[in-house]
């Protein structure tokens, strides 16, 4: 089992490095619930579909990342507090290349 670090900003803005496996197909906002670093209910509503844009992130860390799909593309556009940084942690998979990988959960609508 390989795990990485990844470095993420909770919603009141406490900073927590956490280990996430590259070996069991996760994304972010497993990740994020796992930890239980959002209240239950309020990250991950959609179940990782890219349906509801609860998982939004701002990526602080120059990681190159999976190109957007459409759908996320078209869910962060109708998304509140969108910046040019958000992505959707469901469709951030944790892979060996994301060491190090820093984000902060967008607020909660």
């Amino acid at each position: 089992m390989n795990d990485i670090k990844i470095k993420i900003i909770d919603r009141e803005g406490v900073i927590h490095e956490v280990d996430a496996p590259t070996d069991m197909n996760m994304n972010l906002m497993e990740i994020v619930r796992s930890y239980e670093l959002a209240p239950e209910g309020t990250i991950g509503i959609c179940g990782g579909m890219a349906m509801c844009a609860s998982c939004q992130c701002y990526i602080l860390s120059n990681h190159e990342l999976p190109k957007m799909s459409y759908d996320e593309d078209l869910m962060l556009s109708e998304a509140f507090n969108v910046k040019e940084n958000s992505r959707l942690g469901c469709q951030i998979f944790i892979k060996e290349e994301l060491n190090g990988l820093e984000v902060e959960l967008a607020p909660e609508v």
